[in-house]
């Protein structure tokens, strides 16, 4: 078998390797990026080889489900993970970016793949020098990035998998940030994907119930993409116009820097220099006099339009890629408090939701939000969950178990950060790791983003309030049960059709009243002492 396997890397490899020579714009760049191809097919066999075996001879004897053997699965999970972690670092580029989307997959992969990742994908990237960065000036622009620039600063702000970022000041005055590529990505790039999916489709082909196949699909799909800084420019102004056409209400509420296009190019991209907060640096937006949760209820807002509405979603919404800032030329105070003005940074990987998969997924989370279990499970099918697993899809979407999901209670999807749900949430994830490897198998590649991206707003919303509040899950059923009803008049053009929707939509209105007191009471509460 892992000769059969040792034959089929090497094939790989020379055919990545012939590919990544021929698709290049610079050949000999891209021979020498090959060079290095053995000793990193060499890592990625080894390392597959070594988590095989480990797991092969830690589960061996062991009866699934016992004590003994959570607890050596768990051993063999952590023990892997860092094994990975230090290819991803090792091999730089793509790895990275894998590692990334492993962090942000919480109880769609093991916890202990996500926790480490997660304490060092997001924070820790690889620095490009100086030198190359001028490279990249050279190839791209014809010049040096001083002679580009009246003010360049060679010292990034931040570095993140495939780019990193410079401050700059233009000819006329204007303080950028420039975004530049890192050096021979685009041509590693290839290389990069065809090894990774030789390790992921060796360990499929020795552990079946290990399919994560669809994670190599949906890079090799979208790297290219996050690879074109135009590509990504474009998307920023495709999403803001989206805001003014499809949600004014909000749309002076949503920004993105502004592109300097003609300091541009595939890979540097010249935006707008923000001066603006984190948007989990909780006590920078406070210092700003910005309340975290108005900050948490945005960010709730904008996304379940985008989602739910415009069907163009940024699919990357960690913290580093969002920031915080007091609306401009507002004077305006709610409670003392300013309204925020949320900037989303990085518009690289976006997913487009056709309309029958947008109301599908919309109607499924108004049905999550008032616990309509009928629709939970119809619109789950709709979905490609299948009727078997329709309950385990509402759980990783939810990050409840089913007997949550279906309380009527109005509270009943809220997760705070004394959560005592979370460990039995561990446990299913281990238990049931084949159905979840089943039920992503079935799943739509843009419903694995939709998963990536609640994680990752999840994960901002426990940062800035302790956990997710009821208000945010009546901004998810405002929004999505408005999408439903749309599509529904659209479709629907008698009176007598148009008038149950017009009862529906009262009673709808009347159960968000209930929800309103019920939260006005929660919050009195909590300020009563005692």
């Amino acid at each position: 078998m892992w000769r059969r396997a040792a034959t089929a890397a090497l094939s790989l490899g020379a055919g990545a390797g012939a590919v990544a020579v021929a698709s290049s714009d610079d050949p000999a760049a891209a021979l020498k990026v090959c060079a290095h191809l053995p000793p990193r097919l060499l890592r990625d066999s080894v390392t597959a080889a070594t988590i095989a075996a480990d797991y092969k001879w830690s589960l061996w004897g062991l009866e699934p489900g016992t004590p003994a053997w959570l607890a050596a699965k768990h051993d063999a999970h952590l023990r892997s993970a860092n094994r990975l972690q230090e290819l991803c670092f090792r091999n730089g580029g793509i790895y990275i970016k894998l590692g990334q989307h492993i962090a942000q997959l919480e109880y769609v992969v093991p916890e202990e793949y996500v926790q480490t990742m997660r304490e060092s994908m997001l924070k820790k990237c690889p620095v490009s020098s100086y030198e190359q960065v001028r490279e990249v000036f050279a190839k791209d622009l014809g010049e040096s990035p001083e002679t580009v620039f009246a003010e360049f600063d060679p010292v990034p702000l931040a570095s993140a998998s495939l780019a990193q970022v410079h401050a700059a000041r233009t000819r006329d005055g204007k303080k950028v940030a420039v975004k530049v590529q890192h050096e021979h990505l685009t041509d590693t790039s290839v290389v990069d994907i065809a090894t990774v999916d030789l390790l992921v489709n060796v360990l499929h082909y020795i552990f079946p119930t290990f399919d994560y196949r669809w994670l190599v699909d949906e890079v090799r799909e979208s790297a290219p993409k996050e690879l074109d800084f135009l590509n990504e420019a474009k998307n920023s102004e495709r999403c803001l116009n989206n805001f003014r056409r499809l949600s004014p209400h909000i749309a002076a509420s949503i920004y993105a820097p502004k592109v300097y296009w003609n300091l541009s190019t595939s890979r540097i991209l010249t935006m707008e220099f923000m001066d603006a907060k984190e948007v989990t640096d909780v006590n920078g937006i406070k210092e700003v006099g910005i309340h975290p949760v108005d900050v948490s209820n945005l960010v709730s807002k904008a996304f379940a339009e985008m989602i739910f509405k415009h069907g163009f979603v940024h699919c990357d919404p960690h913290a580093a890629n969002m920031m915080v800032r007091p609306m401009p030329q507002d004077s305006r105070k709610l409670f003392g408090w300013k309204r925020p003005q949320l900037i989303l940074l990085d518009h690289g990987l976006y997913k487009e939701l056709d309309h029958a998969t947008r109301i599908s997924y919309a109607s499924l989370w108004k049905a999550l939000v008032f616990a309509d279990a009928k629709s939970i499970k119809e619109n789950s099918v709709k979905l490609g969950a299948g009727e078997d697993l329709h309950a385990l899809f509402a759980g990783v979407l939810t990050m409840r178990p089913w007997n949550r999901v279906i309380d009527p209670s109005p509270d009943h999807l809220v997760l705070d950060a004394k959560n005592t749900d979370n460990s039995e949430l561990q446990m299913y994830a281990s238990l049931y790791f084949p159905e979840i490897s089943e039920l992503l198998r079935r799943l739509p590649r843009v419903i694995l983003l939709m998963l990536k991206t609640n994680d990752c707003l999840r994960a901002v919303n426990h940062a800035l309030v302790g956990g997710s509040s009821l208000e945010s899950f009546m901004i998810i059923g405002r929004v999505s049960s408005e999408a439903v009803f749309d599509d529904r008049r659209m479709n629907r053009k008698s009176i007598l059709d148009k008038l149950m929707i017009w009862l529906e939509e009262v009673l709808l209105e009347a159960r968000f009243f209930t929800l309103k007191l019920i939260l006005c009471f929660m919050q009195l509460k909590k300020l009563l002492p005692g």
